[in-house]
């Protein structure tokens, strides 16, 4: 009896517990009915449109034509996406074993892990799936507040992850998380990271590198793999899934066992736009797009956004030879660079690194760059401080990071210094600007418009005109070619020259001298002999005969748009022009008297690469192929004879006790054909350099921001020492690279050639070398 009192009053209780249960699940089901109606009538949910087209801000990218990325436009978003194709398969493995390992069983929710993390309040893992995680990606905000609204938040990531689940694939599932995530350090989805951590593409991740990326994505701002940040954390994090990999079969353990031995290996390269790769060209290029932008709307009338719409932009820079040209001038300016200050110290020059200015001077100098500066546009505009307030702040020690090179690299100083210090800090370093074209396309392949654009942003490619020297004579020899049949085998009497009063609307008379003066003359010279030795008095003896109108509107045809005064002097290269400008120019000879336009843009697409712009060719007959080419070889004697000709063989190394090396002495040994001209200008503010094959032309020039900052002695003030350094430099490093085929052969011969060229049995030797841009024997410091 007794027993069954137990037995009955068992079954009660066990009853009781039943009737608990359904209670809980029924009123567990309303719940979570209640919680969905809840959330589509309270929570804003994505429609169909919306999950087709997700609001995501995507970058500009700018592709150079060998298929790289140079950089990109963005404000906020530095994104790219990628297709699942172009994903490896171990970064996919490396997340679904890490964040969702049942992710091809459910639809959009996991029930068993769902249970899981309330059975255990989310101590042994949570349960959001890869596509609940999208879906608070795209979709839902961090919920804050009471649990109420964590729950609703909940809520409208199950439903939303149940609509990407059937909108989309799992694969276009997967895609769209890395696209999407947000990696730290402008690393926005999965294509910036792998560029920005690992300098690659994403499909050439390894396993190590994708376990690293994976094991970001549960904090990109904890986990930041950066020196000085976090990377023991994330390389304990990696190591934790790659534990994960192999728990799932995706690695074995052996491997797992190594690679968690390994390093992170970082190669990190920032895609800010003050960093890295074609930093002056992308400058230019901005610009350029704005341009566009404001003459070609969108077919709905609006404006294409240059920072949020995911246009590409190709480009004519090639990623090879923009590299090739940026090494060339890190190379060689340090080294220039040194020698300047150690020939502008206070003991040897007390108003360094001006030279040729006394101090009213300096100081007249000084208050045009501070107005000048942004400081001042920021402080009188956008502070509105009074002229008096701004000066004021000029002159109060501020903490800064200042440019230096270091061990031949650009570095970075941090100091406390007047914003009036630094200003003159910055006026003692020379600086530099290059462009290298394909005469026959136009297409530019490198653009360097200085030494460092986060602190010289001013770009000496085309912005800066500076005064071009004797880099403009080739010009006035083309004209007397052209105008008179001249050869280069013609001679003229090395003597003095003058054009008289009046003549050519000339003021004086002028009469230029060569630069040794009385004791550089003598004896006839050949126009090729004259052009490579860059002799004054017959340059003035050609403008004189063509005159200079003659010379500007051949110039002028030859692309150069800055203003030419026809006047005699303008045969010595008073004239300022830009490197863009030049370029252009000099690239008319090398294609056969046809100018070309330099090229930089050849097309432009949207983010679903429907083709927006494509670039037309400019050209136009400006010479005949015999003059140009007469013209070329008149160019040849520069490297062949002249001081172009230090080209040819190893150089001259020199030394000093307390320097290191001169820099005069770089060995080149190019034996192919190269036409081209230095250039240096009135007291060596200006030194250039321009070099021709026969399908590469390239420019350099090499200055200070201002004029009175200059080598005292032409021994290194000159172009040969100063920018023809830089293109010996890259050529070699372009030929070294034979997939760029850079000719080494003969420029064209046009048929039926009527002007002699070969001026090989003419003797000259009773003519006196000019010296004006001649390193002399003793080396003046």
């Amino acid at each position: 009896m007794a027993k069954a009192k137990k037995q009955t009053k068992a079954v009660q209780d066990f009853s009781k517990y039943i009737r608990w249960f359904w209670m809980l699940f029924i009123g567990g089901f309303a719940s979570l009915i209640l919680a969905f109606l809840l959330t589509s009538i309270f929570g804003d949910l994505p429609d169909h449109t919306v999950l087709e087209n997700p609001k995501t801000h995507l970058a500009t990218e700018i592709i150079s034509s060998d298929g790289n990325t140079l950089g990109k436009f963005y404000l906020k978003d530095n994104r790219t996406p990628v297709s699942y194709d172009q994903l490896p398969q171990n970064l996919v493995d490396a997340l679904i074993a890490t964040e969702d390992a049942r992710f091809h069983e459910h639809s959009g929710i996991d029930g068993i892990g769902t249970l899981r993390a309330f059975a255990f309040l989310g101590t042994r893992g949570g349960a959001s799936t890869i596509s609940q995680q999208l879906a608070k990606l795209l979709f839902t905000e961090k919920a804050s507040g009471n649990i109420v609204k964590r729950v609703l938040q909940k809520m409208k990531e199950w439903i939303i992850a149940i609509r990407l689940e059937r909108q989309y694939t799992k694969e276009e599932i997967i895609a769209q998380y890395f696209n999407i995530y947000d990696f730290g350090n402008n690393a926005d989805g999965i294509r910036s990271a792998s560029r920005i951590y690992f300098g690659k593409e994403p499909i050439e991740l390894d396993i190590k590198e994708s376990a690293m990326l994976v094991g970001m994505c549960q904090n990109s701002s904890f986990y930041n793999p950066r020196p000085h940040r976090n990377p023991v954390g994330v390389k304990n994090r990696r190591n934790v899934v790659l534990g994960q990999m192999y728990k799932y079969d995706y690695i074995d353990e052996k491997l797992k066992d190594s690679l968690q031995k390994t390093e992170l290996d970082l190669d990190y390269s920032p895609e800010s736009h003050r960093e890295g790769i074609a930093t002056y060209f992308r400058g230019y290029l901005d610009g350029f797009m704005k341009d566009w932008i404001k003459k070609n709307p969108k077919p709905d009338g609006t404006k294409y956004n240059l920072y949020n719409d995911g246009l590409k932009i190709y480009t004519t820079i090639d990623s090879r030879m923009q590299t090739y040209a940026e090494d060339a001038v890190q190379q060689h300016m340090p080294r220039l660079q040194a020698e300047f200050f150690n020939q502008n110290t206070p003991q040897r020059n007390p108003t360094a690194p001006f030279l040729d200015l006394d101090q009213s001077e300096i100081n007249g100098l000084m208050k045009r760059s501070m107005r000048q500066s942004e400081r001042w546009r920021h402080m009188k505009y956008d502070l509105k401080k009074s002229n008096e307030e701004i000066e004021e702040s000029f002159q109060k020690p501020t903490q800064m990071s200042v440019f230096a090179w270091k061990d031949g690299k650009p570095s970075e100083i941090d100091t406390i210094m007047k914003p009036i210090d630094s200003m003159r800090y910055y006026k003692t370093f020379l600086r530099t600007g290059m462009m290298s074209m394909d005469p026959q396309t136009g297409h530019v392949k490198a653009w360097v418009g200085g030494m460092n654009y986060r602190h010289f942003q001013y770009d000496m490619v085309k912005q800066g005109k500076r005064q071009v020297g004797s880099t403009f004579k080739p010009f006035v020899y083309t004209a007397a070619i052209d105008q008179l049949h001249y050869s280069p085998c013609d001679e003229f009497p090395d003597t003095p020259f003058c054009i008289e009063k009046n003549k050519f609307g000339n003021p004086e008379e002028w009469c230029p001298r060569n630069s040794n003066g009385e004791n550089d003359y003598g004896g006839t010279r050949t126009l090729k002999n004259a052009l490579a030795n860059s002799v004054n008095t017959i340059t003035a003896r050609l403008v004189d005969k063509v005159g200079p109108q003659t010379v500007v509107d051949l110039v002028e045809k030859l692309g150069v748009e800055s203003e030419l005064l026809p006047v005699p002097a303008i045969a010595l290269g008073v004239a300022e022009i830009s490197v863009y400008e030049m370029v252009g120019a000099y690239s008319t000879f090398a294609n056969q008297g046809v100018y070309t336009k330099p090229v930089m843009v050849t097309s432009i697409e949207d983010k679903n690469g429907t083709l927006l712009y494509q670039f037309k060719p400019e050209t136009r007959d400006v010479l005949s192929a015999e003059t140009a080419y007469v013209s070329v070889k008149l160019m040849e004697g520069v490297t062949q004879s002249g001081n172009g000709a230090r080209l040819r063989g190893k150089g001259r190394d020199a030394y000093r006790a307390d320097y290191r090396e001169v820099i005069t002495g770089y060995p080149y040994e190019f034996t192919n054909p190269i036409a081209g001209k230095t250039g240096t200008t009135q007291n060596q503010s200006d030194g250039w350099f321009m070099g021709m094959v026969p399908n590469l032309v390239t420019g350099v020039w090499v200055g200070g921001e201002e004029r009175s900052v200059h080598f005292k002695s032409i021994t290194y003030g000159q172009g040969a020492a100063m920018a023809l350094p830089i293109w010996g430099i890259y050529m070699k490093s372009c030929y070294a690279d034979e997939e760029l085929n850079i000719s080494k052969a003969d420029f064209v011969e046009p048929k039926n050639l009527s002007i002699r060229v070969d001026c090989s049995q003419i003797d000259y030797s009773d003519a006196k070398e000019d010296q004006e841009e001649e390193t002399p024997d003793d080396l003046d410091f």
